[in-house]
């Protein structure tokens, strides 16, 4: 089966949505902007609109006033006419700023801000005849079309109920004077308006939802793009680092956690940290819980010192048993020796008893194969 026919059945991976992000695809709504522009000019305009048509109305009424001196010279006259425009632009600015602001606003909404250049490049699938007839005859030309059908029906019943409600004052208007007639007629426009600009909201809070729905949908992953998305992650220098560190990371933090249960840690005693257990009962040899260097060997004695584990200072031992010995595996059977006298006198401290001779420290000798320096190099017959 071909990517193209594959189903999409897989939720769209971050990456996968922030792409699309980047190429300018994100959910939009046409008509939560149109709603709340409308709106809020209507609000705005019904809030101001007395003092501000009449001082438009005064604006434009100096337009057609003259004084001698700009009659008796015509160059003034263009002057003059630019001052009133100017006048007119400044009244009208609050309300184009509102209404900018608004629409930025209510565009930001449903799929938030976003600014970017790649929606506006020319790709040749916008131009393909056969992709225009696919978007001509498919769901998105059948969902606008419903909501373009919605709209008019909507208007259309709104209009018919304000005109039904407002027929006697309607006809009444004919029988008043000029300015009351235009008060009342003032305010049957704007309550008319308003009612109308409601009517698009419905189909904003419609729309909005709508559009989250079928921009996750488009978004929508096959099993094959999900995979090869990961392989492709993966492969990335910085992803792999990432998780070689979580990794090791978590790792040490399984590790750190077995100290509580060793019997000793054997130390460098600031370099090197090397925690182990033995079981007296059995017939196995020790097990090394832990090891780590510099840091991490700070917090296995960290640890140890927090769970009363005994620390054991002898640095050719923790270096031989930290550069062969992995974690969780047997100590090496040359080492044996060593680690038997460091563990039985520290058991020997837990069995203390007043009059009890203790028994002396022992200075477990590492054989010459297993001398190593710091650096993880051999030492033979050097001195340790």
């Amino acid at each position: 089966m071909s990517e193209s026919s594959a189903e999409k059945t897989e939720q769209p991976t971050s990456r996968h949505l922030r792409k699309a992000r980047e190429d300018g695809q994100v959910a939009r709504s046409t008509e939560l902007p149109a709603a709340a522009v409308t709106i809020g000019a209507i609000v705005l305009l019904y809030m101001i609109g007395s003092a501000w048509i009449q001082r438009l109305s005064t604006s434009f009424a100096k337009g057609f006033s003259f004084d001698r001196k700009t009659l008796d010279n015509p160059d003034l006259m263009a002057t003059t006419f630019m001052h009133h425009m100017g006048e007119s632009f400044l009244l009208i600015l609050p309300v184009l700023l509102f209404t900018l602001v608004l629409a930025v606003l209510a565009s930001g909404a449903t799929g938030g801000f976003l600014f970017t250049m790649k929606s506006a490049t020319p790709k040749f699938e916008k131009i393909n005849p056969l992709k225009g007839l696919t978007r001509m005859f498919g769901t998105h030309a059948l969902v606008e079309l419903g909501k373009s059908v919605l709209k008019f029906s909507l208007v259309t019943v709104v209009l018919w109920v304000l005109v039904s409600r407002q027929m006697d004052a309607l006809m009444a208007l004919g029988q008043m004077s000029l300015e009351p007639a235009l008060g009342a007629a003032g305010a049957m426009i704007g309550e008319s308006a308003m009612w109308l600009s409601l009517s698009l909201l419905i189909i904003a809070f419609i729309d909005a939802p709508y559009q989250r729905f079928s921009f996750n949908k488009r978004m929508m992953m096959t099993k094959q793009q999900v995979k090869d998305e990961m392989k492709d992650m993966e492969g990335r220098p910085e992803i792999k680092a990432a998780i070689r560190q979580r990794q090791r990371e978590m790792a040490n933090a399984r590790m750190i956690q077995k100290v509580k249960d060793a019997d000793v840690v054997i130390t460098n005693p600031e370099h090197f940290a090397v925690a182990l257990s033995y079981d007296p009962t059995g017939d196995g040899a020790p097990i090394l819980l832990a090891k780590g260097a510099d840091h991490m060997a700070a917090r296995i004695r960290e640890e140890a010192a927090k769970h009363g584990v005994e620390m054991f200072a002898a640095p050719p031992l923790a270096r031989a048993l930290y550069f062969t010995t992995q974690e969780d595996q047997p100590i090496p059977e040359s080492l044996y020796l060593a680690v038997a006298q460091v563990i039985a006198y520290v058991f020997s401290l837990a069995d203390i008893k007043p009059g009890v001779e203790p028994m002396p420290r022992p200075n477990p000798k590492v054989p010459a194969s297993m001398l190593f320096d710091p650096d993880g190099k051999l030492a033979d017959n050097r001195s340790s």
